[in-house]
């Protein structure tokens, strides 16, 4: 759950601007701010991670919807190449409908398949870039953890 709590000053100042933070009055000694437990965080990433793949899906604009979200149409290459471009976003739908593990003390696989009520789909989404000699398929949850990350700072 978030929780709110009173901190002493400390330094929340963009790097780049000079300025306050988040939730400074003037000089004021304390300020309040919400910390979310990693529970509630991940629980939050899945929920804007639906959202994004169903906005996506319903947008009859999907260029103006990529826009609005923040999705760069080019992004740097990890190889030191060129830079790579959007070309696909991938929505793929998945069941997990059993599990598997490395067994104790052997060289097979103990498998669990799941009774009918335990199987669940699973949505993912991926941002395809290329370029080249180089494609990277950005997951979603992935590219919207850092979208959040740089919200904060």
């Amino acid at each position: 759950m978030p929780h709110d709590h009173f901190h002493s000053p400390h330094d929340h100042q963009p790097r780049d601007t000079g300025g306050l933070g988040h939730n400074h009055a003037g000089d004021a000694p304390y300020h309040l701010h919400s910390h979310l437990s990693s529970n509630d965080e991940a629980d939050g990433l899945q929920a804007l991670t639906a959202q994004f793949i169903e906005g996506f899906a319903q947008a009859t604009d999907k260029a103006a919807f990529l826009r609005l979200a923040g999705v760069p149409l080019t992004i740097p290459s990890e190889a030191n190449g060129a830079d790579l471009k959007l070309v696909d976003v991938s929505i793929t739908h998945q069941w997990q409908v059993g599990a598997a593990s490395p067994a104790f003390g052997s060289s097979e696989l103990s498998y669990l398949p799941y009774p009918g009520d335990l199987i669940r789909e699973r949505v993912n989404c991926a941002l395809v870039y290329v370029s080249l000699t180089e494609r990277q398929d950005v997951d979603l949850r992935s590219f919207l953890k850092q979208q959040q990350e740089r919200s904060h700072d």
